[in-house]
Parts: structure tokens; C-alpha cells; sequence
């Protein structure tokens, strides 16, 4: 048998015979510690640990302190979960939902409510399968042997899903006599499940699992209800559009009824705006709206929306820009690689912007800076402002959640809104679309449109966006007063084929090319939406342009 020369990360170099498995030279060569392994590399490509062994070359381990290695420990977890809610309740349905309070929400449908002994003999049943450490086969079927499959288990949402694929074959993966369908890499065998809780939460569970900075410990458990009463409300949206997935999304773009859905999802936000300016106006004293969310939420169009509301309601709102008390360049902060932080609160004049605050309110003119990106210095330029007797003051920037910006203004005198794009619609019931990939997606097709940012750079800056958004964002967001949802159900429809553009380009010696082959294979899901559909104020111009508010 032909031998293959490998080279471990170590230099050390080991020889294989041809077509072993990849697991087995974990295995035999003690490459796996204390940390969960994956998934294998191989001269840069990225294998299953289910493989066998074509080509000698560089070899490395893919453990779950890496983010494709978690995602891949994550969606082995779910299948595990899948399977142990079969084995107990046959007839039940599972529906995979939405991160939150880190972990992954989902509900399980069944005869009688789902109760905590169900959920901790699922959790048992769980132990049990990943202590056997069941191998997880991948298999390619035909397309109308999968589509059988699945109308054995009475999935209509994986019909619909599958309907849709263009590829006369699809590949399974097969658990203990349990098939499913997944987009992205799985694990081994299920012994390699090594951490993870399974709790109850109202009226579903949460899958929890470590963090990659932290992989061998399940996080502290930090309940979100604002924002568990969030998705609740989008999954309600759901119901009022008659879109449960993308395979129903499909069928409403193949049945000519997408412009109702349009016109629909469009309304839904164009209401909720309205009863957000409603809030704002029943607190007399409110004189303050800070806006904030993460990359890519839409934060600039939903200020211009809900100021449109606030007139209505005889308010006049007054925009206060954040970018102006920058401190001069030489004065920014700077993080742990001795780099300008310029995401930190600390970043900005706290002490000038407070000052300002208080005198705009107070009814006085007041000089505002101005600062200049090029010289990295601030300017007094003459721009003075004066709060009519009406007038409210929009300051959005990814600070306006956390106290200390505007410690100086009474709680009482200020409305706290919290924007993200958090997605309800996922592939099918066991497959979720993660919310942030709808906002790199956005981000991806904006940068491209309207910076000339690449989508490679775009997808190389995303992990330094993130970090910034897990310390500056996330952890404020229960202080809003309120949250907004601006997910559009039908957007991806509309972003795929920009973003296809820009992840086509991206080559496979890319560090980022599999970020964007993740991407790519999801994307492929969505049937295409004209953008003529999308109405010049809709949150979705912001990114595509040909919004009526702003040019690009």
C-alpha cells in the first residue's frame, strides 16, 4: 500500500498509508488534547475527519477555538439533539429557531406541552448517544430518494427546501438509522460532544455550548428577555406573511406573490416605527432617542424613519451626530495590539458631548464640533444648533445603550432603541440562518456598492467588527427602552446576487475563502427578487442604495 509523507504543525513528519482516514490519524498520532477536534486541514483545504487520505502534504487539526470548528461542533450538537427528541417523542416536530442568551433557542412540538422532565430526559438521551460516540455518516442520495426520506418524517419544510436545490443529488448525513440534511461540515462520530447543556426555556429550550475564547466551559447563563420578546414578535411577523422558511419564500417568489409579501414586511416595520414614535411621544419628558445597534442594522434609515414618525406627532426631531466629539487622533485609546481603538466609549469627548447636551436642552445655542477624518483633529467651523420648543434630540451611534455617554442626562429626559438584524427566517426547521450572517451579507453588498470595499476585505474586517460589537453593543442591550427588528423576510432574496459578485471573486489561497464558500452555499438557497420592488425608504436601500433619504 502506497505511503504519504504528512507534516504536522509541529514540523515533526509522519507517514500514513493511502486512504486512511483522517479520524484515525487524529487518533493514532494523539493530535486531539482537551479541547474538541473537528474537523482536519490538509494543505490548506479543510476536510472532514471522515475523509480518507488521498495526498500527503502539510496536516493540521481544526479543534472548537476556531469559529469554522465551532460552527461545525454546533450543527454535530443539533443533530444530536434532532435524534434524541426522535428516539423519545417519534411523532414530534423540533424547530432549530435563533441564538440567544449564548446558546440556540428552539421549540418542540408534540401531543402534550413541552414539560422540564421532557426536556431533561432529551438531555439524558443526549448523554447517552454522544457516550455510545456513534459514528455520523455522510452519504449523496438522488434528490427524489432524499425528498422520499423526508416524507417518511413528514417534513414538508425540507420538501420545499429541497425542491428548490438545483442538483440532482444532495448529501445526507445519517445518525443511528436517522437521516437529515445540513449545509455545512459535521464532526466524526457524536463521543466528540464532550460539553454542552440543554436547558428549559419558556416554552422551548436552549441548546447551550462553549465559546470559542473559552472552550471547554459552558458560559454563565444571562437571560435576554427583551430580546427573546423580540424574536417572538418576528416570528409572529412570520405567521402574518405565511413564510415559516425559505422554502415558503420560494414558492411566494415562484407564485408572482412576493410584491404583497414586499408590501406586507415593509408595512410591519413602517407600524412598529409609527408605535415607536407613539412611546417617545407619551413620555412628556423624554427630550433624548439614542439609536444603537450592531454592523449593518440599518440604524441611519430607521432614525430617518422613525423622525418622519415623530413629526407626525408634532415633535420636531434634531440630529446630533456622534463621528463630531471624536478626540483628536493622538488622544484615542488604544486597544491590547497597541492599535487606535476607535470603537471605544473612551474614544469620544464624554466630558464636551455632556456639556453639550446639557445646553442644547436647556434651550440655549450651541456650537457643535465638527471633526475632521483626514487630520484626525476636531474643527469649530461656526456650526451652531437650537432645540426648538418641540424639538427632540436623534443621536445614534453603537454607544447610545450604555449610561455612561450621556451620564449627565437624567434617565427620565431619554428614550433608549435597540436595532439589530435579528433573522426568524431560517433554511427549514433544522437548519438556522445565524443573524449575523444576514448582516455581513448587507454589509458585504454596501461596502462593494458604495465604499469599493472587496468582499474579502469586508469579510477579513468582520471578526475585529464583531469583537467591538460583543464589548461595546451586545451587552447593553437589555438597558433599551424598546427594540426593533430590521430584518426584511424577502432581503436575501434581493442581496444575493451582489453578494454572489463579491464571494465569487474571493480566491481559494484566501484565509477568509471558506467564510465565503459558508456563505456562498446558503445563499444558493434563495431564488432571486428584483430590486425595483424594494420602495425607496425601505431599510433595504441602505445597502442596495436608491434610498430617498440619503445618496451613496
Amino acid at each position: 500500500m502506497k505511503k504519504l509523507k504528512l507534516i504536522l504543525k509541529d514540523g515533526k513528519s509522519i507517514w500514513v498509508d493511502e486512504g486512511t482516514s483522517l479520524h484515525n490519524i487524529v487518533k493514532e498520532n494523539s493530535l486531539e488534547h482537551n479541547i474538541p477536534v473537528v474537523l482536519g486541514k490538509l494543505n490548506d483545504d479543510i476536510y472532514e475527519l471522515s475523509c480518507n487520505l488521498e495526498q500527503g502534504g502539510r496536516f493540521d487539526i481544526i479543534d472548537i477555538s476556531t469559529d469554522i470548528g465551532m460552527k461545525a461542533y454546533v450543527r454535530t450538537l443539533q443533530f444530536v439533539l434532532i435524534k434524541a427528541v426522535f428516539d423519545l417523542f417519534p411523532e414530534a416536530r423540533i424547530s432549530i429557531e435563533h441564538s440567544l442568551s449564548k446558546g440556540i433557542y428552539g421549540e418542540i412540538y408534540k401531543n402534550d406541552k413541552l414539560s422540564k422532565e421532557d426536556i431533561q430526559n432529551i438531555k439524558e438521551k443526549m448523554k447517552e448517544i454522544i457516550q455510545k460516540d456513534i459514528p455520523i455518516n455522510k452519504i449523496s442520495v438522488e434528490k427524489a430518494k432524499a425528498i422520499e426520506i423526508f416524507k417518511g418524517y413528514n417534513m414538508e419544510d425540507k420538501i420545499r427546501l429541497l425542491k428548490y436545490v438545483d442538483s440532482d443529488e444532495v448529501k445526507l448525513y445519517e445518525l443511528d438509522g436517522r437521516y437529515d440534511y445540513f449545509y455545512g461540515s459535521m464532526a466524526y462520530s457524536t463521543g466528540v460532544l464532550k460539553f454542552f447543556d440543554l436547558i428549559s426555556y419558556e416554552p422551548g429550550f436552549l441548546l447551550r455550548y462553549p465559546e470559542e475564547s473559552n472552550p471547554m466551559e459552558i458560559p454563565k447563563f444571562i437571560e435576554h428577555k427583551k430580546l427573546a420578546k423580540i424574536f417572538k414578535e418576528t416570528e409572529e411577523w412570520g405567521d402574518i406573511l405565511e413564510v415559516a422558511d425559505v422554502g415558503s419564500l420560494n414558492d411566494k417568489v415562484e407564485n408572482k406573490d412576493i410584491i404583497e409579501i414586499i408590501r406586507v414586511a415593509e408595512a410591519l416595520h413602517e407600524k412598529k416605527t409609527a408605535y415607536i414614535a407613539d412611546m417617545i411621544s407619551e413620555r412628556k419628558d423624554v427630550k433624548i432617542v439614542l439609536i444603537a445597534g450592531p454592523s449593518s442594522s440599518g440604524k441611519t434609515t430607521f432614525a430617518r424613519r422613525l423622525g418622519i414618525q415623530l413629526r407626525v406627532n408634532g415633535l420636531m426631531p434634531m440630529p446630533l451626530g456622534l463621528d463630531d466629539y471624536f478626540v483628536d487622533r493622538e488622544h484615542t485609546p488604544k486597544d491590547e495590539n497597541g492599535e487606535f481603538d476607535f470603537e471605544s466609549i473612551y474614544a469620544l469627548d464624554l466630558e464636551l458631548f455632556n456639556k453639550n447636551l446639557q445646553s442644547i436642552l436647556q434651550g440655549r445655542e450651541t456650537e457643535i464640533p465638527s471633526y475632521n477624518f483626514k487630520t484626525g483633529k476636531r474643527e469649530w467651523n461656526g456650526n451652531k444648533i437650537k432645540l426648538p420648543k418641540n424639538g427632540i434630540l436623534i443621536v445614534e451611534g453603537i454607544h447610545g445603550l450604555n449610561e455612561i455617554l450621556t451620564s449627565s442626562i437624567p434617565k427620565k429626559n431619554k428614550f433608549k432603541i435597540y436595532i439589530s438584524a435579528l433573522t426568524q427566517l431560517n433554511l427549514d426547521n433544522h437548519n438556522r440562518i445565524a443573524t449575523t450572517d444576514v448582516r455581513i451579507i448587507r454589509r458585504i453588498v454596501r461596502d462593494y456598492l458604495s465604499r469599493g470595499y472587496g468582499g474579502e476585505e469586508t469579510l477579513k474586517m468582520w471578526p475585529s467588527i464583531r469583537r467591538g460589537e460583543e464589548k461595546n453593543i451586545f451587552v447593553f442591550q437589555e438597558n433599551a427602552d424598546v427594540m426593533f427588528n430590521s430584518t426584511l423576510v424577502y432581503e436575501l432574496c434581493v442581496l444575493k446576487r451582489f453578494a454572489l459578485d463579491e464571494l465569487n471573486k474571493i480566491e481559494h489561497s484566501s484565509p477568509v475563502y471558506y467564510e465565503a464558500l459558508r456563505l456562498k452555499s446558503f445563499l444558493h438557497f434563495f431564488k432571486d427578487v428584483n430590486t425595483d420592488f424594494v420602495p425607496d425608504n425601505s431599510i433595504l436601500r441602505e445597502f442596495i442604495g436608491g434610498s430617498c433619504f440619503y445618496k451613496y
